[in-house]
């Protein structure tokens, strides 16, 4: 979450991410009514915002990481965020910072027509996602529209770190692979939490996983502490190892 508990440490955090194998960072741009994330996320937004953190500096930020670490960055945000600031503009503002991607958990496909003209003007993809509850033909149309990579969420529900992976998610991403032919990488999240969740998403097709919640535990339990980048680097590192199947 850009912003929790600061942005100087969110620099440092993503810096330790990328340390331990991180490929691609999401930056969550923090929001008031954050509808598809759990408790972790909510309160990191609520952190951000305490903080007096602004669409803008989380831009900023980006921009500094994409300086200084060359790795692609991805904002998490919603709709009306893009809306009260002026999507055109914003998009700009993201562009000129080399943001690579954005993710709007609230815009259904339906309505993603506009903004998917406007983000591909600017060479952002505009990665979809779908979820276990998506039938088929939808989940191939999602998968036409998506750039970048398709987004599956594993469970259904929002977001938050879960002790195991179900079985039903394992054959929604199968499934989903089988569809997609691939056509568009296929990343997991929601509930990913332990290398062991990643070695399974691995297995059942996924090119990639999403961590998000279980990194920001972290940064919640430290606070702060001088080891908490040396934790969420050791952390992240091994979610990279998991990736490594023989």
């Amino acid at each position: 979450m850009g912003g929790d508990p600061n942005l100087e440490s969110s620099y440092k955090i993503v810096a330790a991410t990328i340390k331990g194998g991180a490929d691609m960072v999401e930056l969550g741009v923090p929001f008031s009514d954050p509808i598809a994330d759990g408790r972790t996320i909510q309160a990191a937004g609520n952190r951000a915002l305490l903080s007096r953190t602004k669409p803008r500096d989380v831009i900023r930020l980006a921009q500094l990481i994409k300086k200084d670490y060359h790795v692609p960055v991805i904002l998490m945000t919603y709709y009306n965020i893009l809306f009260a600031n002026g999507v055109d503009r914003m998009l700009d503002e993201m562009r000129r910072a080399e943001v690579d991607g954005i993710i709007v958990p609230d815009l259904p496909l339906e309505e993603s027509v506009e903004l998917k003209r406007l983000t591909r003007k600017k060479l952002i993809d505009l990665i979809l996602l779908a979820a276990p509850t998506t039938s088929p033909v939808r989940l191939v149309k999602i998968a036409n529209s998506t750039s970048g990579f398709l987004y599956l969420v594993s469970v259904t529900g929002i977001t938050g770190a879960r002790p195991n992976v179900k079985k039903s998610s394992l054959n929604f991403v199968s499934r989903a692979k089988g569809l997609v032919k691939g056509k568009v990488p296929i990343a997991v999240g929601f509930g990913v939490s332990e290398p062991e969740h990643v070695r399974s998403f691995i297995k059942a097709g996924a090119d990639g996983v999403v961590v998000g919640s279980a990194i920001v535990d972290r940064v919640s339990a430290l606070n702060g502490n001088s080891i908490m980048y040396d934790e969420i680097e050791r952390f992240v590192s091994l979610l990279k190892s998991a990736t490594k199947i023989n």
